[in-house]
C-alpha cells in the first residue's frame, strides 16, 4: 500500500472511517464540571474575586483521543498484514528449485527458507511435483522429484556450508530429475555472487524449462578476507568488498588468538571507487605469530573469517658467527649474506654477548624456529644439554664449514655427517682437481623442484667421511658427487650442515638467487609449532583429519559428521566434505580458507537461455497480521479516555506538599602524609670503581693462576714489557692487572697473557665460556706453556701441554700455523725471524692465514688479528724485571741478545694487537703505488 509493505485481508471494512466526522460530532459535547463550594464564607469570596470558568464543550484532545481509538477499531477489523507475500505464477510441470547453500548466502539464509517455502507451498496448491538441488551437497547425492510436503521438509533442513558452490552439478542433477517432463519452472535461489569461468560453463537451456525465476541476493554488504601475508613489519590482510558496495570505506578487521582473545584491530582504507584494500597489524613479532584468526567487523560470512597457519607465521632466525667482532666488515662477514636472505620472511635475533654459555640459554628462551652457526667450532659443555633439547624438540639448526669447523669437526656432536679432518682445497695450486659446479637437486629431497644453479662454484669444501647412510642424509651436492648440503632429523627436530663457508671465500654459493631459495625452504621445513610434521604429510600427499571447521556465519566449530578427512593432494578448494577450517592435529594443522589471492565479489549474471526469465526479490520477512496489536493499542486509548473523564470530573484531588530546601555541606577529607623521595636506582656493582679506573688507560691484563710464584713473575714480566714499550714506543701502557677470568671483565683488555701451570687449578667452564666471548669480540689470547715445545704442540706431551688441550677442547680455536716469514708480526715495529723468551726451541703460533698460495704479496694476514697466540718460550718470564730494572731469571741459553729480541718480540705483539691491519697496509704501499704507476 503506497509502496510499503502492507496490505489488508479485509479492505471493505475501511470505508467505516467516512464515519469519523459523525463521531466528532457526537463526541464534541460534554456536562459541565459539578461545582464544589467550601465553607466559610471567605472561602468563596476568594472565589469571587477569580472565578473558574467551567468548560461546556469536551476538550480538543479528548475528542482527538476518542477519534484515533475509533479509527484504530476500524483499521484492526479490516486485517492489516505486513510483509504480505507475492502470488508466485509457476507453469503447470514440475517446480525445480536450485539454491545457493554457500558461503555468501549465510547472512539472508532466513530470507531464502522463506522464499522456498512460499514456492512449495505454490507448487502443493498446484499439486505438481516439487525437486531440489543444492549447490553445495555431497559429491554422491542424488535428486528426484518429490511430493510438495516432502520437499518442504527437506527444504528446511538446508543449511548453508562454508564452501564454494558448484552451480553446474546442481543443474545437471536437475536436468536428470526432470527428465521426460514439460513446462517447467526452474527457480534459482542464486546467492548473489558470480563464479567466474564455472558461470560462462552453465547450461540453462533444457527442454522440460518453460520458465525461469531468478531470485538473484543482493551482496552490496558483503566484505571478506581474501589473503594474509607476515611481512617484516607488519601482517597485511588483503579486505576485498563487493562491487558497488554500501559499506564504509573504512573496515576493522580483529585478530583473535587460538584461545578466542581479541590481539588487535587493524582498518582497511577503501580508496574511492576501489573494492580491495589492505589492513596491516603492525604489532611485535611475537604478538603476530599469536594471531589465529582475522575477522571483519559486521560481517557474519564464512569467507570474512580467515583462518592462519603455520604458513602465516614468521620464523624466528637466531645467528651466530665465530668471527671475531672487528672482523666483520660488511661484505666480508659471515652473517651478512645469511641476513640478507632470510631478512624479508624471517626475524632475526642475535646474541647479546658473544659468550655461547650466555647467549645461547637466552635466544633458546625466546623460541627461536631457526639457529644459525656460522663457523661455530664447539659449543660450551653448560649448553650442549640445552641444545639437545631443543633439537629435539623440533628446533633446526643450521652450520655452516669455516677453518673453526674445520679444525673441531671430528668432537662436534651437531652435524649431521662425520667430517674428514681439513678442507678440501679445489682449483688450488697444489692441486689437479677443477672447481666444481652443484648437480641438480634430488626429487625427493627438501630443495625439490628448485632448479640447481649453474654459476655457482666451489673452490674449497669440508669433506664427509663415506657411509652407508650419507647418499640419504644429502640434500645437495656437486657435480663429482661430494655434499654440499647434509641434513639429519634429530628427534622432531633438524641438524644442517652447509660444507662451504656463509660468506663468498669457498664458494659463489652465498652471492647467488639460489641460496636465498635453499634458506627460504630449510624456513619452511623448520617449526614454530609442528610445521615439519605439516610438510611432511603434504610431500607425501596424504589426509589431514578435520579438527575445526568454519560455521556458515565465520564461527568456528567441531567438525560434523559430513567433514571428511582432506587430501593434501587435491587444490585448496573447498566443498561439501571439505569446508574452510582447520584440517590436521592440535599441533600440526594446515588452514584451508574460502577465498584466495586476486579473488572478487562481483555480481552473478544470469547466462543466456531460451526459457523466459522473471527476477525477483526474496521475501524479506515473514508475514505479519497487524489486527492484535492494533486492538490492544485501542484498548490502551480507551483506558485513557476512562481516566480522563474521571479527572474531568473531579475524582482526582491534587493536593501540593511544600517541602522546606536544606543545603548539605560536603566536608572535605585532607589526606596528608610525608611523601617519600623518589628511589634511585643503584646500578652500581662491587668492582665497578675498579673497573671505571682501569678504563682510564690502556692495560695489558694476565690471568691470575692461584700459584703466588707463577702470578708473582708474570705481574713482574707483563710490568717489565710495559716499561719498554713507554720507552720505546709511543705507546704508555698503564699498570698491568691481573684477572679473575671467570669473574673480571675481560673486554676492555687488547691482550690476555695467560701463564699455564699444571699445578694450579682447571679453568671452569664458565670461565672457559668467557674466554670464547672475549675472542669473538675481538680480543686476543697468548697462551704460555713455558716448556719450550718442539715443532708442534699438539705432539708435546708436558703436563701443561695436556692443560693447554683441555683448555682448548672447549675453546671455538681457528687453525693455526707457525708464524710465516711474510706475516706481519714480523715486522709490525721490529724485524724478527724468531720470538724468543727465556727458552728459543718453540715457534709463535697464530691463526693460519687463508690467503691463496701463490700469490705475490709483500706481507699476509692484513686484515684482523689471530684471536689466539700460542708458545711455549717463558715470555713472560724473559721480561720480569725488579724495581731496579734487572732480570728476575736468567736466559736458558746465556745469550744476552736473546732478552733483547724477547722484548722485541713482546713490542712486535703489541703493536700487532693494537694497529692490526696498519703495518700491513704500509708495507703494501710501494705495491700499490707501483701498480698506480706513480
Amino acid at each position: 500500500m503506497f509502496g510499503l509493505p502492507l496490505a489488508f485481508a479485509v479492505p471493505a471494512v475501511l470505508f467505516g472511517l467516512i464515519a469519523l466526522p459523525v463521531i466528532w460530532w457526537l463526541l464534541r459535547l460534554t456536562p459541565p464540571k459539578p461545582e464544589s463550594e467550601v465553607f466559610p464564607p471567605l472561602r468563596i469570596l476568594q472565589k469571587l474575586v477569580k472565578r473558574e470558568e467551567t468548560p461546556s464543550k469536551s476538550p480538543w484532545w479528548l475528542t482527538l483521543l476518542r477519534l484515533l481509538l475509533a479509527a484504530l477499531v476500524i483499521f484492526a477489523l479490516a486485517r492489516p498484514l505486513l510483509n504480505p507475500q507475492t502470488e508466485i505464477a509457476l507453469e503447470d510441470g514440475p517446480l525445480l528449485i536450485m539454491v545457493d547453500n554457500s558461503w555468501a548466502s549465510a547472512s539472508d539464509w532466513s530470507a531464502r527458507q522463506r522464499t522456498g517455502a512460499a514456492l512449495i507451498q505454490s507448487a502443493g496448491e498446484r499439486g505438481v511435483p516439487v525437486a531440489i538441488s543444492p549447490s553445495v551437497s555431497p559429491p554422491n547425492a542424488t535428486i528426484t522429484l518429490v511430493d510438495a510436503a516432502t520437499a518442504a521438509a527437506s527444504f528446511a533442513t538446508l543449511e548453508p556450508v562454508a564452501a564454494e558452490p558448484n552451480r553446474a552439478q546442481a543443474l545437471n542433477r536437475l536436468s536428470e530429475a526432470a527428465s521426460g517432463s514439460e513446462n517447467a519452472t526452474l527457480a534459482i535461489l542464486s546467492d548473489g555472487l558470480a563464479q567466474g569461468e564455472q558461470d560462462s560453463a552453465l547450461d540453462f537451456n533444457s527442454n522440460a524449462v518453460a520458465k525461469t525465476l531468478l531470485f538473484n541476493g543482493e551482496i552490496t554488504q558483503l566484505a571478506a578476507v581474501s589473503d594474509a601475508q607476515n611481512r617484516t613489519d607488519a601482517l597485511e590482510a588483503t579486505v576485498i568488498r563487493s562491487q558497488n558496495s554500501q559499506l564504509a570505506d573504512e573496515i576493522n578487521v580483529n585478530a583473535i588468538d587460538e584461545k578466542g582473545r581479541l590481539l588487535g584491530t587493524a582498518t582497511a582504507y577503501f580508496e574511492d571507487g576501489a573494492n580491495e584494500a589492505v589492513a596491516a597489524f603492525e604489532v611485535p613479532f611475537e604478538l603476530r605469530n599469536d594471531m589465529a584468526t582475522l575477522r571483519v567487523e559486521n560481517q557474519a560470512n564464512a569467507a570474512a573469517t580467515y583462518l592462519l597457519d603455520e604458513n602465516n607465521r614468521r620464523r624466528r632466525f637466531a645467528l651466530f658467527s665465530g668471527l671475531a667482532g672487528d672482523e666483520a666488515q660488511p661484505l666480508l662477514s659471515p652473517l651478512y649474506y645469511i641476513e640478507r636472505a632470510i631478512q624479508p620472511y624471517a626475524d632475526i635475533v642475535r646474541p647479546r654477548t658473544n659468550d655461547l654459555s650466555v647467549d645461547v640459554p637466552e635466544i633458546l628462551e625466546q623460541g627461536p624456529a631457526v639457529i644459525v652457526m656460522a663457523d661455530i667450532g664447539v659449543l660450551p659443555n653448560v649448553v650442549e644439554d640445552q641444545v639437545e633439547n631443543w633439537i629435539e624438540a623440533g628446533g633446526t639448526l643450521v652450520r655452516f664449514a669455516g677453518p673453526r669447523l674445520a679444525a673441531s669437526a671430528e668432537v662436534d656432536p651437531f652435524l649431521p655427517v662425520s667430517l674428514r679432518s681439513g678442507e678440501r682445497d679445489l682449483g688450488g695450486a697444489l692441486t689437479w682437481t677443477e672447481p666444481q659446479v652443484v648437480a641438480p637437486f634430488s626429487a625427493t629431497g627438501p630443495f625439490a623442484e628448485l632448479d640447481a644453479p649453474r654459476d655457482v662454484t666451489v673452490n674449497r669444501q669440508l669433506l664427509a667421511n663415506p657411509d652407508a647412510q650419507l647418499a640419504e642424509k644429502t640434500w645437495a651436492s656437486l657435480q663429482d658427487g661430494t655434499p654440499l648440503v647434509t641434513g639429519e632429523r634429530r628427534g622432531q627436530g633438524t641438524i644442517v650442515l652447509f660444507h662451504v663457508t656463509a660468506e663468498a671465500t669457498w664458494s659463489n654459493l652465498p652471492i647467488s638467487g639460489s641460496f636465498v631459495d635453499m634458506l627460504r625452504r630449510i624456513a619452511d621445513i623448520s617449526a614454530n609449532t609442528g610445521a615439519s610434521e605439516i610438510a611432511a604429510q603434504s610431500t607425501a600427499s596424504e589426509t589431514l583429519a578435520p579438527l575445526r571447521i568454519v560455521r556458515s556465519d565465520g564461527e568456528l566449530i567441531s567438525p560434523p559428521a559430513f567433514v571428511k578427512p582432506r587430501d593434501t593432494g587435491n587444490s585448496a578448494v573447498t566443498n561439501y566434505e571439505n569446508p574452510a577450517g582447520l584440517y590436521g592435529t592440535q599441533d600440526a594443522f594446515s588452514a584451508l580458507n574460502i577465498l584466495s589471492s586476486g579473488a572478487a565479489l562481483t555480481p552473478f549474471v544470469m547466462p543466456q537461455t531460451e526459457a523466459t526469465v522473471e527476477t525477483l526479490p526474496y521475501a524479506v520477512a515473514e508475514q505479519t497480521d497487524l489486527s492484535g496489536w492494533l486492538f490492544a493499542l485501542a484498548f490502551l486509548l480507551l483506558i485513557i479516555d476512562t481516566l480522563a473523564m474521571l479527572w474531568i470530573n473531579g475524582r482526582f484531588k491534587r493536593s501540593y506538599k511544600t517541602a522546606s530546601a536544606s543545603a548539605a555541606v560536603l566536608i572535605a577529607i585532607t589526606v596528608s602524609g610525608l611523601i617519600p623521595d623518589p628511589a634511585v636506582a643503584q646500578d652500581a656493582k662491587p668492582g665497578d670503581e675498579l673497573l671505571i679506573e682501569n678504563l682510564d688507560a690502556t692495560r695489558i691484563g694476565y690471568v691470575l693462576t692461584g700459584r703466588q710464584d707463577t702470578d708473582k713473575i708474570t705481574k713482574a714480566g707483563i710490568s717489565g714489557i710495559s716499561r719498554y714499550l713507554e720507552s720505546r714506543t709511543a705507546f704508555e701502557p698503564s699498570d698491568p692487572v691481573g684477572l679473575d677470568i671467570e669473574t673480571d671483565a675481560l673486554a676492555i683488555y687488547p691482550l690476555i697473557y695467560f701463564p699455564i701451570d699444571a699445578n694450579a687449578d682447571m679453568p671452569s667452564d664458565t670461565a672457559i665460556a668467557r674466554l670464547d666471548a672475549y675472542m669473538q669480540s675481538g680480543g686476543t689470547i697468548l697462551f704460555d706453556t713455558r716448556d719450550q715445545i718442539g715443532g708442534s704442540f699438539n705432539a708435546g706431551q708436558s703436563p701443561e701441554n695436556q692443560r693447554l688441550r683441555d683448555i682448548m677442547r672447549n675453546l671455538n680455536v681457528p687453525p693455526l700455523e707457525p708464524v710465516p716469514a711474510d706475516h706481519v708480526l714480523t715486522k709490525s715495529f721490529y724485524i724478527l725471524d724468531t720470538f724468543p723468551g727465556i727458552y728459543d726451541g718453540s715457534p709463535l703460533w697464530v691463526q693460519a692465514s687463508t690467503d691463496e698460495e701463490g700469490i705475490d704479496r709483500p706481507v699476509r694476514r692484513g686484515d684482523g688479528v689471530s684471536p689466539v697466540l700460542i708458545t711455549g718460550n717463558d715470555l713472560a718470564g724473559a721480561w720480569a724485571l725488579d724495581e731496579a730494572g734487572k732480570p728476575l731469571l736468567p736466559i736458558a741459553s746465556g745469550n744476552p741478545l736473546q732478552r733483547i729480541y724477547a722484548f722485541r718480540t713482546g713490542v712486535n705483539i703489541m703493536m700487532y694487537m693494537l694497529t692490526g691491519n696498519y703495518k700491513a697496509d704500509q708495507v703494501h704501499i710501494p705495491a700499490l703505488l707501483e701498480r698506480l704507476g706513480q
